[in-house]
C-alpha cells in the first residue's frame, strides 16, 4: 500500500497549499523493489531520482578491470541515483542495486524541475538535499585522501550504524576502498583497543 508523501518526516516540513500537495503527489511515483533488483545499469538513460522510503540500496560502478567501487548507500530519507547521468542527460555510468527489499518514492527530472519553478517551498528542499549530498560527496572525497582505514571506517559506523546491517562486507570494503582482508584487520584492531 503505498504511503502518504505527506505523511514522511521530509515533507511534514513544508509549509503546502492542497493544491501544491496535490501538484508534488501527483510527480512523486511509489514503488516496492525486492532485494537483488537493480534500478539503473550503467549505459542506461536516466531520467528517475528516488527517494528511500525503506530498505538499502547501493550505487556503484564497474571499472574496466571488473572490480566493482561502491560509491554511495542509500537508507531511508536520502535520495539516490547516477547524478552524472541526471543531470548530463548522458547514459548511466553507475548501477544502482537494492541490499534489501525497499520502498521508494520516484521522481522525474522534468517533474522536478516544474516543481522547482511553481512551489518555492518544494524548490527550498530540493536545493537542501542536493547541497547535503554535494557537501557528502566532498567529505568522503577528503576522508579518502586523507585518514586511515581505521579512521574511515569508525567514520563509517558512526555516521551510519544501521547500514552495516544489510550490506556484505565486500560491499563496505569497497566503499572505504580497501580489501575484505583489510576491513577484517580493521575491525580486530579496534576491537582489541576497546
Amino acid at each position: 500500500m503505498c504511503p502518504d508523501l505527506f505523511s514522511i518526516d521530509v515533507f511534514k516540513q513544508l509549509f503546502l497549499t492542497e493544491n501544491e500537495k496535490e501538484a508534488i503527489r501527483k510527480c512523486f511515483h511509489y514503488k516496492q523493489f525486492k532485494k537483488g533488483d537493480t534500478l539503473i545499469v550503467n549505459g542506461d538513460d536516466v531520467e528517475i531520482m528516488y527517494y528511500v522510503l525503506s530498505g538499502c540500496i547501493r550505487n556503484y560502478f564497474i571499472d574496466k578491470k571488473g572490480k566493482e567501487h561502491t560509491v554511495q548507500f542509500a537508507i531511508y530519507d536520502w535520495w539516490i541515483t547516477d547524478l552524472i547521468a541526471f543531470f548530463s542527460k548522458t547514459e548511466a555510468v553507475y548501477n544502482l542495486e537494492c541490499l534489501s527489499d525497499a520502498e521508494v518514492f520516484g521522481i522525474r527530472f522534468h517533474d522536478i524541475e516544474k516543481l522547482s519553478i511553481q512551489i518555492p517551498e518544494f524548490n527550498k528542499l530540493y536545493r537542501a538535499k542536493l547541497q547535503a549530498s554535494i557537501v557528502g560527496y566532498h567529505r568522503r572525497i577528503i576522508a579518502n585522501l586523507s585518514k586511515t582505514a581505521a579512521q574511515r571506517y569508525e567514520e563509517f559506523v558512526e555516521r551510519y550504524p544501521d547500514i552495516e546491517l544489510n550490506i556484505k562486507n565486500y560491499h563496505l570494503a569497497s566503499y572505504l576502498g580497501i580489501t575484505t582482508e583489510s576491513l577484517s584487520r580493521v575491525r580486530r584492531e579496534l576491537s582489541r583497543r576497546r
